[in-house]
Order: structure tokens, then C-alpha cells, then sequence
């Protein structure tokens, strides 16, 4: 028995190989390189299949059949392994469908140029068969197609090596293992083929199927410990694949290996062409990730903003491998966001019931001393109006002053109730054309009794069609506020006056009083405490502080805003802005 039989089963043992690695490369499609790799192997399967028939043949025709069968794998094969050094060097960005056909457009020249050889020559000139201890072997004279492919593979070859060796260099120190057998295999196998290209082989044998067979083997080392193959078993890739967290995988140079689905919906773009791609580049979303990640060794956990809404907790740490050696590192984004809103929630919520206490403080003090004191003068006058109905004198004196103190009550109550209505959210806005003139001269009327009683000439100085824009509960409050202020400070006898001049779009509403004026210490805060405190006017009336208060919001909330001037016992002038409708504009609205 010849020597060839055995060639032929240990090239048909390396067959069975090879397509049990194209098998392992399928399961772990999700990858790149595990495809390209897959396919390499493939080819590798054509070329070792058929050689180990073409040892076997004593025919002419039999051998030019194998040789057919084995150009499926020479032709495509370097392309192929160039495709496979890239993903593996961090150049898949770069395989675009254009780069991948460029790749192949001499590959299909030569497996076209093989097939027609029979009738153009262009590959082979000539083709006789010779025998070496026993084995038929087939003898060539190279065409121009040949030494075209021949050419390319060794630029392919040296290209591919070029990258290894360049990984190699920027690979940290304890992690080059994978790539240095990246290197061994390639220069095996291509080693191989150039001494039997230029004759240089001891044997006429073609040595290059074994050569890959070998180098197969170093490319799957390599390619298992840099992890790109094996991530891990079955159901580990599935609790992989599951996470909720995004999970990227880098590999010893810094370089994008893999990522889950979860990954891909946190970065949209995230695809087959970002393998290879640094993590500035990957993460260019979120600016100070990839600092960490540079250094390869840096572990870190932190909260970043990726938008208004969107947070994530950021976790990288190392991957090594049984030895402690780094391989790799693997950067978990675990989305927070829900929590990070719910969290502000909660602090605008505590804030608001913060203000709701502090506004449930005051009411309490409201009660205790302003709705007590005059309530409690109340049921006194009412046991003297008895007391001196049934003597029938004195009765007059005491009716005007249960009349004041109950108009003071009413007032109190009025200004609680839209202070709560402000609070709570009652208040409705609706904002109309106003007349302004009407608006005072109504209000004029409303306070005839209080103004009356100390004897004060209310004037208004607002020419008629004087128009603005506001809502009318609005305007309502603010004016009976202010009105109702200057006659609490206002002595008998005073005046109060109210004017509007209109400036740049805005109306400029004046009250003016010739009341006690206000104390330097009082006109420090009056404005802007949230809960002032309530002054005792000059007959004794009495409010909640409240006024002011309100008039400020929704003055504020209507466009506009409030401010005042005072001189003690020369009186004062609140002013207020409210906006007003240009030339033809019809809001609609009543006085």
C-alpha cells in the first residue's frame, strides 16, 4: 500500500475537522469573526477534500476533476482569511459591501480563469501528469491568470500580516498570546505555499492543505482565548443575550468584541460594523466613558447623564483569564433613569409639602390670633347690645362697631379663601380684554361704606377706553387689595387716588394714598416675604397679610408685576403692569 492512501485519510481526518469548526463558527454566528472564521474553514475543507482525492487519482481527467473541486477553497481562501484578520484586528468597521466585492473580484477571475483553462490556457499552458514513489502527481507550466493569483494571495498575506503584527504591538503585555498565534498559524501556511510555489519544496507533494490544517488550529486557539468564539456555553450565551443591562465586551486592545441585544437598544447604531471600534468611538453618546476604558486596567462605577430623562450606572471592570492574565474588559450600563425621575419626584414633592406645612403653620397662627380676637369682640358686643337694648340707650355706638368688626371678619375670610384657591389650584386664568375705567369706578362703589365712614375722597384720573388685558378675577383682587390698603392706612379726612399711563406696551395702574406711609424696615420686606405679617390699620382693621401676597402672583401669572413707593406720614403709591392690546386687537372681555 502506497503512501498516498494515508495522506489522503489524514487529509480527509483534517476535512472532518475543519467542517466541525465551520459547525462551532455557525453556532456562534451572532459574532463576525466567528462567520468569516466559519468560512475560511470552509474553504480549507475544499482544498483538503479534494487534494485527498487527487492523490488517490491515476487519471488525467480525474485530476484536472479534483483540482476543480479544490479551487472552490484556493481561490476564495486568502480573501476570506484577509476578512477574518480584519474583524480580528479591529478593521471590521472597514468590510463594507464595496471593500468585501474588491476583495473578491480576483478570487472570481481565478476561479473562472480555472475552470475555462481547458479551453483558453490562460491558467495553466500546459498540464502532464509525473509519478513519485507511486503517487501520480500533476506537472504545470503557469499561465498569466496563475501568477495573477499567486501575486494577489502573497499582497493579501502581507497585508494580513501587517495588521497582526500591528495588534501585536498595541496589545497590553500579558494579553499578545492570542494574537502571536494569530501570526504562527498565518506564517505556517503561507510559508508552506510560497517554498512550493518557487520550488523550493523537498517534496513534489503539495504540502499546503497540511499547512492549513495547522494553522486552522492556531487560528482557533487564538480566536477561543480572545474569547470571540467561546464566550460561553449554550445557556450562558442565552442569560447573556436575556439581560436587561447593556453589556459591551472589549478586547485586550481596547476594541469592541461583542455586546447583548439590550446593548444595541441603548446605542441605535450599534451593529456588526462597530466590532473592532475603540470605545470613544462606540461611545460617543456619552462623553467620559471611554476614558476608563483606555487604560485598560482602570475599574470604575459611576452615574452618568445621557440626556434630560436618560441615566445609567456605569460599571467596567477586567476580564481575565484562569491565570489572572487581563483579556479583555466588559462595561455594564444599567438603566436608572425610572429611578433617577422617580427620585425628583419624590424631592418636588417633599419641597411642595414643605410649602404646605409652612402654609398649614400659618393658617394655624391665622386662626389662633386673627380670626379669635375679632370673633371673640363679637360675642362681647353682642352681650352689651343686649345688655343695652334692655336699658334702650347706647344701643347705636355699639351696632357701628359690631359693623366693623364683622366687615373685618368678612374681609379676612375673602382673602383666605383666594389665598387657598391660589394654593390649591382653583383659580382659574382667563385672560380677556378689560375695561379699566369702568373696573375702578365699580370697585369706587363697592368701598363707598368703608371709605365713607372715615370720611376719605376717593378720585380716579383713568380716561375712558382705557383697555388691558387681564383676567377679571384677577384685576378684581389686585385693585380691592390695594384699594382696600390704602383706606386701612389712610387717616380721616385723606384722599386716594388712582391714575394709568400707558408705557411701551404696558399699562402702569397707580393707587396713590396720603396715609401713614411705610417704615424703611417694613418696605424691606413687604414684597418679598411669602407670608407677611398683617398691620393694624388706623381705625384697628385688621387682615391676614395675605394681600400683597396674592396680588404679586397673579399679577406675575397675568404678564405683569407690582411695586410701590413711601414716605412715613407723606403716604404711599403702589404700583402695578398689566399688559394691553395693540391697535385692532379684540379679545372680547367686559369691564
Amino acid at each position: 500500500m502506497n503512501y498516498d492512501f494515508y495522506l489522503a485519510l489524514l487529509l480527509l481526518a483534517a476535512t472532518c475537522g475543519s467542517l466541525a469548526m465551520v459547525v462551532l463558527s455557525w453556532q456562534r454566528k451572532e459574532f463576525p469573526i466567528a462567520v468569516s472564521y466559519g468560512f475560511s474553514m470552509l474553504a480549507s475543507s475544499f482544498y483538503t477534500f479534494g487534494y485527498a482525492f487527487e492523490l488517490l487519482a491515476d487519471h488525467l481527467d480525474d485530476i484536472r476533476f479534483w483540482l476543480r473541486f479544490e479551487y472552490v477553497g484556493i481561490a476564495f481562501g486568502p480573501s476570506l482569511w484577509m476578512m477574518m484578520v480584519m474583524q480580528y484586528t479591529g478593521y471590521a468597521d472597514r468590510l463594507r459591501p464595496r471593500i468585501v466585492l474588491l476583495l473578491l473580484i480576483v478570487p472570481a477571475i481565478t476561479f473562472v480563469g480555472h475552470y475555462t483553462n481547458q479551453w483558453t490556457g490562460w491558467f495553466y499552458t500546459s498540464f502532464s501528469l509525473v509519478q513519485d514513489h507511486g503517487v501520480m502527481l500533476a506537472v504545470t507550466e503557469k499561465g498569466p491568470l496563475y501568477r495573477l493569483h499567486v501575486a494577489y494571495n502573497y499582497a493579501l498575506a502581507i497585508a494580513g500580516l501587517v495588521l497582526l503584527v500591528q495588534m501585536r504591538i498595541r496589545t497590553k503585555r500579558g494579553a499578545r498570546k492570542p494574537v502571536t498565534l494569530m501570526i504562527i498559524g498565518s506564517l505556517f501556511a503561507y510559508t508552506l505555499t510560497f517554498l512550493y510555489v518557487i520550488g523550493l519544496s523537498p517534496f513534489l507533494i503539495d504540502l499546503s492543505p497540511f499547512g492549513l490544517v495547522v494553522s486552522g488550529v492556531f487560528y482557533l486557539w487564538g480566536i477561543y482565548q480572545f474569547n470571540m468564539l467561546r464566550l460561553a456555553p449554550l445557556a450562558l450565551r442565552r442569560v447573556f443575550a436575556s439581560m436587561q443591562d447593556a453589556v459591551l465586551l472589549f478586547g485586550p486592545d481596547d476594541r469592541l468584541i461583542g455586546f447583548n441585544p439590550t446593548a444595541k437598544r441603548v446605542f441605535p447604531n450599534l451593529g456588526g460594523r462597530q466590532i473592532g471600534l475603540k470605545p470613544e468611538e462606540v461611545l460617543s453618546g456619552m462623553p467620559g466613558l471611554s476614558a476608563g476604558l483606555q487604560t485598560g486596567s482602570a475599574e470604575f462605577k459611576r452615574r452618568i447623564a445621557a440626556g434630560a430623562d436618560d441615566h445609567y450606572d456605569a460599571r467596567f471592570s477586567t476580564l481575565r483569564d484562569r491565570l489572572q492574565r487581563p483579556v479583555g474588559g466588559m462595561l455594564l450600563l444599567t438603566d436608572v433613569g425610572e429611578a433617577v425621575r422617580s427620585e425628583r419626584q419624590i424631592l418636588e414633592d417633599s419641597a411642595k409639602l414643605g410649602q404646605l406645612n409652612a402654609f398649614k403653620d400659618k393658617m394655624f397662627q391665622v386662626v389662633a390670633h386673627d380670626l379669635r380676637d375679632p370673633l371673640a369682640v363679637l360675642v362681647n358686643l353682642a352681650e352689651l347690645l343686649d345688655e343695652e337694648s334692655a336699658e334702650r340707650g347706647g344701643s347705636r355706638e355699639v351696632a357701628d362697631e359690631m359693623g366693623r368688626q364683622i366687615r373685618n371678619t368678612f374681609a379676612l375670610v375673602e382673602s383666605l379663601l383666594d389665598w387657598l384657591r391660589s394654593q390649591g389650584g382653583g383659580m382659574a386664568f382667563h385672560p380677556a380684554k378689560r375695561d379699566l375705567n369702568r373696573t375702578v369706578d365699580r370697585h369706587f362703589e363697592l368701598l363707598l361704606h368703608r371709605s365713607g365712614g372715615k370720611r376719605l375722597t376717593m378720585r380716579s384720573f383713568i380716561r375712558p377706553g382705557t383697555f388691558v388685558y387681564a383676567d377679571k378675577e384677577m384685576l378684581d383682587l389686585v385693585l380691592r387689595n390695594l384699594l382696600s390698603n390704602a383706606i386701612k392706612f389712610t387717616e380721616a379726612g385723606g384722599a386716594i387716588e388712582v391714575d394709568a399711563q400707558l408705557e411701551s406696551g404696558r399699562c402702569i395702574v397707580s393707587v396713590r394714598d396720603t396715609g401713614s406711609g411705610i417704615s424703611p424696615a417694613q418696605a424691606a420686606k413687604l414684597l418679598q416675604e411669602t407670608y407677611p405679617v398683617s398691620e393694624t390699620g388706623t381705625e384697628g382693621e385688621r387682615g391676614i397679610g395675605l394681600g400683597l401676597a396674592l396680588c404679586r402672583s397673579f399679577l406675575r401669572l397675568n404678564g405683569g408685576d407690582i411695586w410701590f413707593e413711601s414716605r412715613l406720614e407723606q403716604g404711599s403709591t403702589f404700583y402695578f403692569a398689566l399688559p394691553v392690546l395693540s391697535a385692532g386687537d379684540d379679545k372680547g372681555g367686559a369691564a
